[in-house]
């Protein structure tokens, strides 16, 4: 499934860039045509300034570079492709430990090992896997099952938290290529000041705007990586104390039923 987001975010990617440049040409032609439009009416000028919020925030990602942005916008999209693919493999890891261990006890109660494992083998959920694991070393004593147990819920807590150092990945990288762009904004206002030989503002604005603008993109994208990494982190965490306490719960249960 995880592949299957990142190609979907990918392809997004890829369809974004293509049409960002047709947009670009056709918003540099719109613009040409309301300054020629407001220089003939300076009265009609006012009807220009409001745009939609699509538009501008079209307007300023071409403003702030198409190089570090799109860069920037890629660490989004991946980022939020692992996010989604992680939060619906939590979603899908969660399971009703009491309904579970009520059914395993009833099993027990019967002396049929193998039904508890066939009912471990059809619930999904690391809590059912280590159920089943510990459930194959019945036989062989309580203190194997608890190994088991302990063993087998290390990789399932491993397998649960992994995509997250990619996300933290993103987290850090994108605030770092916002303020590369900084530096080469600034970097491109004093070229434009040597080269005039003279301060003014006009020289000063475009790279100062491009500084800013990669700046604020790569903060935004941080922020909203981070929130999801929280989310993420408190859902295993959640995940992560169920399986310790049915642990505790299936070990009784054996120590119970093997007198």
């Amino acid at each position: 499934m995880k592949k299957i987001f990142m190609f979907l975010a990918v392809a997004g990617l890829l369809t974004f860039s293509a049409n960002y440049q047709a947009s670009a040409q056709d918003e540099q032609a719109t613009e040409q045509v309301a300054a020629a439009s407001d220089e003939a009416d300076p009265f009609a000028a006012g009807s220009t300034e409001q745009q939609p919020l699509h538009q501008a925030l079209k307007t300023t990602f071409i403003e702030g570079g198409a190089g570090f942005m799109a860069t920037i916008l890629l660490c989004l999209i991946l980022g939020l492709a692992i996010c989604i693919e992680r939060i619906i493999t939590l979603s899908l890891a969660q399971t009703n430990t009491q309904k579970l261990l009520s059914k395993i006890e009833d099993a027990l109660a019967k002396h049929d090992v193998e039904e508890a494992k066939a009912i471990c083998r059809n619930t999904r959920g690391p809590v059912a896997s280590i159920f089943y694991q510990g459930l194959l070393r019945m036989d062989q004593g309580v203190e194997n099952v608890e190994k088991a147990v302990v063993s087998y819920g290390s990789v399932q807590m491993s397998q649960l938290e992994s995509g997250l150092t990619w996300i933290s990945l993103f987290i850090g990288v994108a605030p770092m290529l916002g303020f590369m762009g900084t530096v080469i904004g600034l970097i491109q206002a004093f070229n434009a000041i040597e080269v005039a030989g003279d301060i003014s503002p006009a020289l000063v604005a475009s790279g100062m705007k491009v500084a800013l603008i990669t700046t604020v993109g790569g903060l935004i994208v941080a922020i909203v990586l981070q929130l999801f990494y929280n989310y993420l982190i408190s859902k295993i965490d959640t995940i992560v104390t169920s399986m310790e306490d049915s642990s505790i719960s299936l070990v009784d249960l054996v120590v119970k039923y093997q007198k």
